[in-house]
């Protein structure tokens, strides 16, 4: 048996290279999501999904996750304006 130097990849790390590194908010999301699924509520909303994750989140990481809400809201109304553009001027 060979010593590993400590940065020498063991089976775990191999593994859990290919798995997708999530946000706070993502894993939080993801938490909402299934929490609220769970219940007896017919029609669940991502406002209702975004409510509760924002609340599961630990405090110290709340004022990043609005970071991120605000950019991705900027970034969809960016994404809106150029599509009706296109639209609007005969592409598609």
């Amino acid at each position: 048996m060979t010593n590993r130097t400590p940065f020498e990849p063991d089976e775990f790390d191999r593994i859990t290279a290919q798995l997708p590194n999530l946000s706070a908010w993502q894993a939080a999301w993801n938490q909402a999501a299934e929490e609220l699924a769970d219940t007896s509520i017919v029609e669940i909303y991502p406002e209702d999904i975004g409510r509760l994750a924002f609340e599961l989140l630990p405090e110290h990481e709340r004022d990043e996750a609005l970071g991120a809400l605000f950019y991705c809201w900027w970034a969809a109304m960016q994404n809106d304006r150029e599509h009706l553009a296109r639209v609007e001027g005969g592409e598609q």
